[in-house]
């Protein structure tokens, strides 16, 4: 079996950690590690694991001659640039949400992929959990019958620093993003309409910035079915994510996960710990087998998991949603891209 070889742009947390679940896997290798800021810690990271190269420039790494795959795991202003380089390079790509905060620059990245003829995957990384995935197999055996309802609950924890909610993109586009994507991954539908509403609940310092840290979205979806999604930047009790799907023959739910299954019952009440606190701890499986997916398809030559046309989709949904929250009123999706020019969101 002939190696992979893998270069990694971007080797801040995530990046790290892809390296880490790429490493994991037969038959691949990370050959190379570019990031703005490397220094002598990282180099010492990358010896550690035997990553060949650290480089300060990304061009090295589309450059690479053994370079078959690039993981983008940059700041998101920089991804389109670097799919577009990693496309015509001949790289296939891998590349964290969202592709980037203006749809019009998705669509021409997702444009040179198709035109280099590469595989492009994005990091939807919830698509791969273990209770997500069960939940999307048997809508699709039919188990549920005909959707009506998704139910989707996304609450982070605690609220980001106010560094990260100045350059974030807004709610909608940053957090809920992976909500937007996972309405149609459980559906199996497009959505048509959007209806949101955003409230500052949490903290004043996301007004400053336009923001908002609560948030309810509603979606109307191409069968019909609807879809609910609640936001929040803090709850107190960890991070909550949870999903249902209601259809005509029956329903199913996925809860949170907890650090165990202990439950301790007295006179006082029943009590069980908090769910797991943070997204690395949370989610930590699903990024394993989002690169275990995308390596698979690279061998096989098998469609991608999540393409850029997912990618695409979810920002369209989000651009809908700001839409919607600024202008009070419902937004069709058909309109959205017209109606962003005309309120310059």
């Amino acid at each position: 079996m002939k190696k992979l070889s893998i270069g990694i742009i971007g080797a801040g947390r995530i990046g790290k950690i892809h390296a880490d679940n790429l490493l994991r896997l037969p038959g691949v290798e990370v050959s190379i590690v570019a990031d703005l800021f490397a220094d002598d810690a990282l180099q010492e990271w990358a010896n550690a694991r035997g990553i060949a190269q650290v480089t300060k420039n990304s061009d090295d790494v589309i450059k690479h001659p053994e370079v078959d795959a690039i993981f983008i795991c940059s700041l998101t202003d920089s991804h389109v640039p670097l799919i577009q380089a990693a496309a015509q390079a001949g790289k296939h790509i891998f590349c964290e949400k969202p592709i980037s905060m203006d749809i019009h620059q998705t669509k021409a990245a997702i444009e040179a992929v198709k035109a280099a003829g590469v595989k492009l995957q994005v990091g939807f990384n919830r698509r791969f959990d273990h209770n997500f995935k069960r939940v999307r197999e048997w809508v699709e055996e039919g188990k549920l019958g005909d959707p009506h309802i998704i139910k989707i609950t996304s609450r982070d924890p605690n609220p980001p620093q106010e560094n990260y909610i100045e350059k974030s993109g807004g709610l909608f586009m940053d957090m809920a993003i992976h909500d937007f994507d996972m309405a149609r991954f459980l559906s199996g539908s497009d959505v048509v309409e959007v209806f949101a509403r955003g409230a500052v609940l949490v903290d004043p310092v996301f007004a400053k910035y336009g923001d908002v840290d609560t948030a309810i979205t509603t979606l109307t979806f191409s069968n019909g079915a609807i879809g609910v999604i609640d936001n929040s930047r803090q709850a107190v009790y960890g991070y909550d994510q949870r999903v249902e799907v209601f259809g005509s023959k029956g329903s199913v739910s996925a809860n949170n996960d907890f650090p165990n299954t202990a439950e301790i019952s007295t006179s006082e009440g029943i009590y069980r710990d908090k769910p797991l606190h943070f997204f690395l701890e949370r989610y930590n499986e699903a990024y394993i087998e989002e690169t275990r997916k995308f390596i698979e398809s690279l061998r096989n030559d098998t469609e991608i998991p999540a393409t850029g046309n997912d990618g695409y989709q979810a920002e369209l949904i989000a651009l809908a949603a700001k839409l919607s929250h600024r202008l009070g009123k419902p937004v069709r999706i058909a309109e959205a891209l017209q109606l962003a020019e005309e309120v310059r969101v």
